[in-house]
């Protein structure tokens, strides 16, 4: 009767490495992008979500600068504008989805 031999893989196992499979590339870009080369891109993609965060931003700013200092009918028509600024960037944000979703489409 034959002992079965113990199988030993080609290549040993490296949890710190991705495994290698044949025409598989884990990126699509051939370099790794940077916070700012990304943030870039992604603007010029979609720049109305950056400027729906920055009105977002604005319009909470000044609202509580105004609630500091008292003007409570400013305070809340700038909390209104906040509301309508964050529905403007996540309008902007599933519009740029479906935008991208079909340009991927064959």
């Amino acid at each position: 009767m034959a002992t079965p031999s113990p199988v030993t893989p080609e290549t040993p196992f490296e949890p710190s490495k991705p495994p290698v499979i044949e025409g598989f590339s884990p990126s699509v870009y051939s370099n790794p992008e940077g916070f700012k080369e990304k943030f870039l891109r992604k603007t010029r993609e979609n720049p109305m979500v950056p400027i729906g965060c920055l009105g977002t931003a604005a319009a909470l700013s000044y609202g509580l600068y105004c609630f500091h200092r008292g003007h409570s009918q400013r305070s809340q028509l700038m909390m209104r504008t906040r509301i309508a600024a964050q529905g403007f960037t996540v309008a902007a944000i599933l519009l740029g989805l479906a935008a991208s979703a079909m340009k991927s489409r064959p």
